[in-house]
Parts: structure tokens; C-alpha cells; sequence
């Protein structure tokens, strides 16, 4: 089993939804974040001033996994999150040791 996590742009959240449901993942969690990496961030002008931005709102997908769906996974993510523009993201892919869902007490790929 494998988790992977993937931070993309925020107006791509319902997209890449779309594209894993389409290859049947049917759960996932979604976080509010911010970051930067090469964008180091922008300036913007409010009442006249100008200020920097350094961390930019980026939306992260946290999705479990069996190891059979980890490249349409992958795949799925990465053409539905991609502007080909700088800031698009990534995706981080770790080793899941467990999981059990709590509610049946069910273990690995049946708790997914």
C-alpha cells in the first residue's frame, strides 16, 4: 500500500478529484496549505503599498492506496494538476506499513 501526497495549485483541486474517481479511488484527504519552492513567492500592491508574498495557498491531497492503482494514480495527478507553468506542484509517494479502518476493524487494502 502506498500514500501519496500531492501538493498542487488550488483551482486544480476539483480536477484532479475527478481523474482519481475516474480510476476509482474513492477517498482522499484535502488540506489548505502554503508553500513555496522556486516561485519564492510574488508582490502584490494593497491601498498603495507594495508588499512580498513569500508563501504561496497551495492545496494538499493526502490519497491511500493499493499498490496496483500507484501509476494511474500518478498519472491521473499529474496531467490533471499540470498548467506547465512554474508553481504546479508535486507528488510524494511513501511506504504505507498499515491501515485500519476504525469503524470495522478491518486491515490493508480492505480498510481502502
Amino acid at each position: 500500500m502506498k500514500l501519496i501526497s500531492a501538493i498542487v495549485k488550488p483551482f486544480k483541486l476539483d480536477e484532479v478529484r475527478e481523474a482519481l474517481a475516474s480510476i476509482g479511488i474513492q477517498g482522499m484527504t484535502v488540506t489548505d496549505v502554503r508553500g513555496f519552492g522556486r516561485q519564492k513567492g510574488h508582490t502584490e500592491l494593497y491601498r498603495g503599498a507594495e508588499y512580498v508574498v513569500d508563501f504561496l495557498p497551495k492545496t494538499k491531497i493526502e490519497v491511500a492506496i493499493a499498490d496496483e492503482l500507484l501509476e494511474q494514480a500518478i498519472e491521473a495527478i499529474g496531467k490533471s494538476a499540470s498548467t506547465g507553468k512554474i508553481g504546479d506542484g508535486k507528488i510524494f509517494i511513501v511506504d504505507l506499513e498499515q491501515v485500519i479502518r476504525i469503524r470495522t476493524g478491518e486491515t490493508g487494502t480492505e480498510a481502502l
